[in-house]
């Protein structure tokens, strides 16, 4: 309807799960929260749910409420219309029927399309606290689609945002994802500031926000994300929390360079201290977390420039996000452009014009008076 090509359908049925497994032999049941089906063809996975019952029916065998309003377990079934006032937003909540290829639409998701706007259903707190990822889903279905909250809906979004913490670190994790990786990061990131949501996922680089180049930063790499997705690039997890992290890890540095210890030592600190502490937020997965120390460590090198390890910096598997990571640094001057105008240079330049390049690094090198002091910086 938005001329938009969806990126994948929900199935309900009135089925129970456990008739799905009688039924498909190739089905598996999940979740101890929502029970699923997942029905395999192939390298696809079917995920199917059953319709599920009014909220305000009671059973304490499938129910379960944690003491600040969090759904834990919830497998009560119904019919397809009690089903549609369970769904978080109206727009969400609409049914394609397969038998006549009509949309079925119970709660107003139509209208609301029409007129662009993102409704939770029912009481927003009360549905906010079922499950506080609908606040992230809330900012990201309007970020992505272009759409405005409904007054009710986003009113109480402030107040609301520590709700978060009751959240797996795992799951906040693939949230983060959805967020910023639909080709609206821009929108979405002014969104997440404006309803007070960036807090309680990076806490850390909001306590930077007194700096000018923290937020310039940001912007930037949303919009190059951004780009990025419009031209069908690729976009890396771990770039972007080695962007949003970066400030956190700066301010630990100037917070400790008055220890005298090398500069090295200090950033090996910082990056260990900030990482540790997102994890308690966001849980960031050894794979990417990997990457971003490896981005991190390399930008000191890639400023020094040290001759001798010019050839193996550029074999580098990170080498390449490293340097794109350069190059925000320097659009914010937080390093001197001359050194990013190098690089690029280097990259471009033949075996002869990169051998002067090197020669040029080597006579700065020796013009430079020698300094034994630690900690400096270099």
């Amino acid at each position: 309807m938005l001329k938009i090509t969806p990126k994948d359908f929900d199935i309900a049925t009135n089925a129970y799960p456990e008739k799905l497994k009688k039924l498909f032999r190739n089905c598996l049941l999940i979740g101890r929260r929502f029970r699923l089906a997942h029905i395999r063809f192939g390298r696809e996975i079917i995920e199917v749910t059953t319709f599920r019952a009014d909220g305000e029916k009671k059973s304490f065998k499938h129910r379960a409420v944690a003491a600040h309003g969090m759904l834990l377990r919830d497998n009560i079934y119904g019919s397809i219309e009690e089903d549609a006032w369970r769904r978080d937003f109206t727009i969400n909540a609409l049914y394609y029927n397969i038998a006549d290829f009509s949309i079925v639409d119970y709660c107003g998701g139509m209208a609301d399309i029409q007129h662009k706007i993102v409704r939770i259903i029912g009481d927003p707190p009360t549905r906010y606290q079922e499950d506080p990822v609908r606040l992230l889903r809330a900012i990201r279905f309007a970020g992505k689609l272009g759409f405005t909250l409904a007054p009710t809906t986003g009113a109480c979004i402030p107040e609301l945002a520590p709700l978060l913490r009751h959240v797996s670190p795992a799951r906040l994790f693939e949230e983060v994802l959805k967020l910023f990786h639909h080709g609206q990061a821009f929108k979405t990131y002014q969104l997440l500031l404006h309803y007070h949501l960036l807090n309680e996922l990076f806490p850390q680089t909001l306590n930077c926000f007194d700096q000018e180049s923290t937020k310039k930063l940001l912007e930037i790499v949303c919009k190059n994300t951004d780009q990025r997705i419009q031209e069908g690039k690729t976009v890396s997890p771990a770039f972007l929390f080695s962007v949003f992290l970066w400030p956190a890890v700066q301010a630990k540095v100037q917070h400790s360079i008055k220890r005298h210890s090398p500069l090295f030592i200090i950033y090996q600190h910082a990056m260990n201290d900030v990482l540790a502490e997102q994890q308690k937020q966001i849980a960031i997965p050894r794979r990417y977390s990997t990457t971003i120390r490896e981005i991190w460590d390399l930008q000191q090198r890639l400023s020094q420039r040290r001759p001798f390890m010019v050839d193996r910096l550029m074999t580098h598997p990170r080498f390449r996000a490293a340097y794109d990571f350069l190059l925000l640094r320097a659009e914010i001057r937080e390093i001197s452009p001359e050194i990013t105008a190098w690089w690029t240079q280097f990259l471009d330049a033949d075996a002869p014009t990169k051998k002067q390049l090197i020669d040029k690094i080597i006579m700065e090198e020796h013009k430079k008076p020698s300094r034994h002091k630690r900690g400096k910086s270099v």
